[in-house]
């Protein structure tokens, strides 16, 4: 793989320099190639081709960076070009023939710029990590290099050497290093070794708190052990959170159940594993057979999933040493060594840096600094490592996307009334929540005729302005999912759309999809169709506002009528549903308020949710519901669905002990037995533990998924309690929505189909992606709001708030403040502090220390403060205050809680 490359930052003026990247190694060169002082590359065609074959994210990269003009790369078709085109000769394998293909071009294009510039005299250099090659280019008078000699040949630019990759996985051995891992079996032997059932297939998922323990989820069909634990760093075997992993299986009288103590890594010395088998013991304890798990060890990688980490560097005390640890901001990363001579200058800061390889010898893996992102803690760079970290795409949309964007000024025309109803005539009205520019739905409700009641939910049509298979179309695609952080929106489609033309604003004329029913006045459904159409929404409220008009006894204009009308259905209907047997679980939710100037959080407070907030939701899901069946009565094997599993019974354990710990009875044969039970698990002297045990079964479901109708059997939704469904009231936001749109709008004939949107594979494959977008999206909305939370209680200082065990632990309790929607964790043991007595028993589940017992769910006090003694980690760090226990809860009686907020008021003065 090759490219010629000029680096006039770098190289004296009027040199040209020309590398070639090695076929088994595509990614070794690419963080140096995106550095901005590289640039005046050409890069061969012979290479992209190479790389495209190899891996197909360094080939994205590499294309992003030709298509950046400030990069100045371009392309060269040497394979099309008469005098560098070169036939295989007999004998010659393909590597070796892409070889000779690269040197015939760097001789060429010697020969070339010496005929253009006799008098400025510019030369070729020929980079190569194969020793072969480069002993042939210089026999053919081709000046060559490695990769390493070249980027140190770069005076003018040192940093350069900590972006050049390890060549190798398992080399770059530490020195004199003891063999700490056994050896991965070559990829032939674990092939073999899974076919014939020795060995089973899974992805390696790492533990956010215990670094030493993980679980493989087996592929296929291995129902009995779908899921194997790992526990002991030998047992992990180097494998990495996401790496496709071949596992060996123990047999049953070596199996382990899953480990409740919370471990973190505290960066033990390279070779101190000793300590590290010490603390392994902690994590084997006599418990109850029926506890055990399948357990085994990783004997082999089936596929690397690496990607850039963010993070921070753990600088070594040895002086003027270049090796330091990185540790990355994802806990289930193990920390990472990297040569560097920037230690000073990235103390303090957040950095990327990605793996090389794990050697045998080492207790970390190996890797090279990437990229600087700014320092820690600042609102900017945080935001931006949350979006990293979670994988979310957020660079600004390119101009191949924005030219597909209508022109302005827009408006409708005769054209776009083809195949559309004019609705302006109608009520239509929004209700969302405040500060809401995306408005992707509105309704209407009035009284016919016949006395019965029209209904209708009507949605932006967002598949009107993005065509299938166009850049728009592909870059939504790929985004999934609009993201919400606490501070900012990262739009899956560009603003023009998203709040504007597609937005269903009030008193503007706005194309919508709509779905009408006629109902009676018990919401029984009487007829259903499907339109497109356009409406002009005569009000634009909030939820308050929306719930202010129907409260109100004064308000009778036709917009207030319309929402009493929708409202009283609404409760019908969520009663139909949950008589049905759909759950209403309960989460946390909360809403930062912020300072209008510094835009930190001043107040957090949990989000109230109004009789409109249900109204909303009844009529999403009615449609949701209707569409999915139309769309799966046209294209039975085509229909993008979404189904919810129903959770194992080993999920709801937790549940069903807490509960019993309480003297109440959760029953979980059906979603049915689950609603009702949850229903009746009331205490007079306990009002807020119905809403405890409703969190708690929340953490019990699975995740919801997208999928093609041809590709699966099972359409139901287990928290609905719905046969079949989809989403269709969102497309601003979410992608599935826009294809289901596609589907519907051809199922009435309002528009053409495409080949794509019957290509069951195809559709499968953009599910697959769906889903992790849509995943990746929640983690990241988490993320922001844990950093907002922190930001508030470094402001608000220290303090003391009453909160309820959701958890219990080896050595810990997990606490949920309501007042703050906040979860957070007391440790009772901590470094260089007595250990207290701990009796822990998961049968109840209960944890006793010394003479006080906590059951989940248990009342208790706690000191709440942000710990920024670790940059990299900064934490919510909870503290028991009540029930005293002497040497472990906090004496608060001697500390002034208000001393930060008064030392901030001193400092403004």
């Amino acid at each position: 793989m090759t490219c010629l490359g000029k680096d006039c930052n770098c190289l004296e003026a009027g040199d040209l320099g020309f590398c070639s990247l090695q076929p088994a190694t595509p990614r070794q060169l690419i963080d140096v190639l995106e550095d901005p002082a590289i640039r005046n590359v050409i890069v061969l065609q012979t290479v992209l081709q190479e790389v495209r074959n190899r891996s197909a994210p360094v080939y994205k990269r590499i294309r992003d960076v030709t298509n950046n003009h400030e990069k100045h790369f371009y392309t060269f078709t040497n394979e099309h070009h008469r005098e560098t085109y070169v036939e295989q000769e007999q004998g010659e394998n393909a590597n070796d023939r892409n070889d000779r293909a690269i040197r015939v071009a760097a001789k060429w294009y010697n020969e070339h710029l010496k005929k253009m510039s006799a008098e400025n005299q510019l030369e070729v250099i020929f980079i190569t990590n194969d020793r072969k090659n480069k002993e042939k280019a210089i026999e053919e008078g081709i000046p060559a290099f490695t990769c390493e000699e070249y980027i140190k040949s770069l005076t003018a630019n040192p940093e350069l050497i900590d972006r050049l990759a390890c060549l190798s996985e398992e080399g770059n051995e530490i020195e004199s290093g003891k063999v700490i891992f056994s050896e991965h079996l070559p990829l032939s032997k674990l092939q073999q070794g899974i076919k014939s059932g020795t060995y089973l297939q899974g992805t390696f998922r790492a533990s956010r708190e215990n670094y030493l323990e993980a679980t493989v989820w087996v592929h296929g069909d291995a129902e009995e052990n779908k899921e194997i634990i790992l526990q002991g760093l030998k047992n992990l075997n180097r494998a990495i959170h996401e790496d496709i992993v071949a596992v060996e299986l123990f047999p049953k009288s070596q199996w382990v159940a899953p480990s409740s103590v919370v471990l973190h890594d505290e960066g033990q010395d390279e070779d101190d594993v000793e300590k590290e088998e010490e603390r392994e013991t902690i994590l084997k304890t006599a418990v109850n057979e029926k506890m055990l798990k399948p357990t085994g060890r990783v004997v082999g990688i089936i596929k690397r999933n690496w990607r850039p980490y963010c993070g921070m560097l753990s600088k070594s005390d040895i002086k003027e040493s270049r090796r330091h640890l990185f540790t990355p901001a994802d806990k289930r990363i193990p920390r990472i060594r990297i040569e560097t001579r920037q230690a000073s200058a990235l103390e303090g800061r957040r950095i990327i840096v990605a793996i090389d390889g794990w050697p045998r010898n080492s207790r970390y893996p190996n890797g090279h600094f990437v990229k600087n992102l700014g320092d820690a803690g600042d609102k900017e760079t945080e935001t931006e490592v949350l979006l990293l970290e979670h994988d979310v795409p957020h660079q600004p949309f390119s101009q191949a996307v924005l030219s597909f964007l209508p022109k302005m000024p827009w408006s409708i025309t005769e054209k776009d009334m083809k195949y559309r109803e004019d609705l302006r005539h109608l009520c239509v009205c929004s209700v969302d929540p405040p500060g809401c520019t995306d408005i992707d739905d509105a309704l209407h409700c009035r009284e016919l005729e016949n006395g019965n009641l029209e209904v209708g939910v009507h949605i932006a049509d967002v598949s009107h302005f993005i065509r299938p298979g166009n850049a728009l179309d592909q870059e939504s695609a790929r985004r999934g999912t609009t993201v919400y952080l606490c501070e900012k929106r990262i739009d899956m489609v560009p603003e023009l759309l998203s709040s504007n033309l597609c937005s269903l604003r009030c008193n503007v004329d706005r194309l919508a999809f709509s779905c009408i029913w006629e109902m009676s006045h018990n919401a029984e459904i009487l007829k259903t169709r499907f339109t497109k159409s356009v409406i002009n929404s005569k009000a634009s409220l909030t939820y308050a506002e929306a719930q202010m008009r129907i409260d109100s006894a004064t308000i009778n204009d036709d917009t207030t009528t319309s929402l009493r009308g929708l409202n009283k259905l609404a409760k019908i209907l969520k009663k139909q549903r949950i008589e049905k047997g759909a759950l209403t679980l309960s989460s946390p939710e909360v809403r930062f308020h912020m300072d209008s100037e510094t835009h930190d959080p001043i107040d957090l407070q949990t989000k109230e949710l109004r009789e409109t907030n249900s109204m909303v939701e009844e009529f999403m899901l009615l449609a949701n519901i209707s569409v999915a069946k139309k769309i799966h009565e046209e294209f039975s094997e085509h229909a993008l669905l979404r189904k919810h599993p129903a959770p194992p019974p080993s999920n709801y354990e937790i549940l069903v002990k807490a509960a019993k710990s309480k003297n109440l009875e959760i029953r979980t044969d059906t979603a049915k037995s689950l609603a009702d039970s949850l229903d009746q698990a009331e205490s007079p002297t306990f009002p807020y533990l119905n809403t405890l045990l409703r969190i708690l079964a929340t953490r019990c479901m699975m995740q919801a998924v997208y999928f093609c109708s041809g590709m699966d059997n099972d359409f139901h939704h287990y928290g609905l309690a719905s046969p079949i469904y989809t989403h269709f009231t969102s497309p601003i936001r979410r992608y599935a929505d826009v294809i289901v749109h596609r589907l519907l709008a051809v199922a009435i004939g309002a528009d053409s189909t495409y080949p794509e949107l019957t290509d069951k594979h195809k559709l499968a494959d953009l599910c697959k992606n769906l889903n992790f977008r849509h995943k990746m999206a929640q983690y990241a909305q988490r993320a922001s709001v844990a950093f907002h939370t922190q930001l508030f209680f470094k402001s608000k200082g220290i303090v003391s708030e009453e909160g309820y065990i959701l958890f219990v632990r080896k050595n810990a309790i997990v606490v949920l403040i309501p007042k703050y929607g906040l979860e957070g964790t007391v440790f009772f043991e901590e470094k260089d502090k007595p250990k207290p007595w701990l009796v822990y028993d998961d049968e109840i589940p209960s944890l006793k220390i010394e003479d006080t017992v906590f059951h989940i769910f248990d009342k208790v006090k706690v000191r709440i403060m942000l710990d920024s003694s670790n940059l990299q980690h900064q934490k919510i760090r909870m503290s028991l205050v009540e029930p005293q226990i002497p040497g472990i809860s906090t004496d608060i009686s001697n500390m002034d809680i208000n001393e930060p907020e008064r030392k901030k008021k001193k400092l403004q003065k």
